[in-house]
């Protein structure tokens, strides 16, 4: 079903300049409603996570963890010195200085040693029950509305149509990349490659991998799949995997701000809460109509 509105040019406006701008109905309602889910779902899966976290700021890779062994790649902690407590975050062995952030943090005079300030989680205080409560709450709607969204989008085409990359796309690789990073953008019906490619690997990739450690993780999973903690290599490094995946999700989330702020943010909003979305106006040879989602 196609969905096009032409506004009409400004009358007494100079030909030479007067231009036919168009709306589409760019994003379909499921579209729109299962990405506000996710948005607020990886919201509270992400502070409430970093409470977690906070009661063992460490990660490891392998199957055991603790004292005993020297398989810590990344740790946050406070430690006394001579100018006072500082905090510090450690990454592969080298060690940095993050007092005020990360490890030592709280007002002045109020300080406390924590992995992640009080402002970065939920709840704010330290309450690793509560917590889980939201954690897993999110984390279960979350992934209902992935398997549903998954099955509806290949049942009317949505990810045939619109995010599956074809040959054409892959020509227009280049140039894309090029285009993004001279902030140049082109506001048409269908997704560039680099968009293709992003959602892509946080839909197929990402969410996926992200719910597959955090089912390893859990204890009561392990006599339902018993082979997920082996096949992910242990509990300890399914954790360090997803708290990759949460950095990587956080580098997505920053990077999409920053292009709907470059692309235009009135024009990107709209699409997302209304589903229409205003294209370039179509070249003089271009008579093709556009497809709505």
């Amino acid at each position: 079903m196609e969905s096009v509105a032409r506004s009409q040019p400004t009358a007494g406006a100079d030909p030479a300049v007067r231009k036919e701008e168009t709306l589409i109905y760019r994003q379909s309602r499921w579209t729109r409603l299962t990405h506000w889910i996710w948005a607020i779902s990886l919201f509270f899966m992400l502070l409430s996570g970093l409470q977690i976290f906070n009661a063992r700021p460490q990660l490891y890779i392998g199957k055991q963890s603790g004292f005993d062994y020297n398989n810590t790649i990344f740790a946050i902690g406070a430690e006394s010195t001579d100018a006072g407590t500082r905090g510090y975050t450690e990454i592969f062995g080298h060690r940095f200085d993050t007092t005020g952030v990360l490890g030592w943090s709280g007002p002045a005079g109020q300080e406390t040693a924590r992995g992640f300030p009080s402002w970065a989680t939920v709840p704010s205080y330290y309450d690793l029950g509560t917590a889980r409560v939201i954690h897993f709450f999110f984390a279960w709607i979350l992934t209902t509305t992935l398997i549903v969204w998954l099955v509806a989008s290949t049942v009317n085409g949505h990810l045939r149509r619109d995010l599956a990359p074809r040959l054409d796309d892959l020509k227009r690789l280049p140039q894309d990349i090029i285009d993004h990073a001279r902030l140049k953008f082109h506001h048409t019906r269908e997704y560039n490659t680099l968009q293709k490619m992003a959602y892509g690997g946080v839909l197929f990739v990402l969410l996926p991998l992200m719910i597959i450690t955090g089912l390893a993780m859990s204890p009561s999973m392990d006599s339902v799949l018993p082979f997920l903690n082996d096949l992910l290599g242990g509990r300890q490094t399914a954790r360090t995997i997803h708290f990759t995946v949460m950095v990587l999700l956080v580098a997505f989330f920053i990077i999409h701000i920053l292009m709907i702020l470059a692309a235009g943010p009135i024009n990107e909003l709209r699409s997302i809460i209304t589903g229409w979305y205003r294209t370039d106006p179509p070249a003089q040879d271009d008579n093709s109509t556009e497809r709505s989602a």
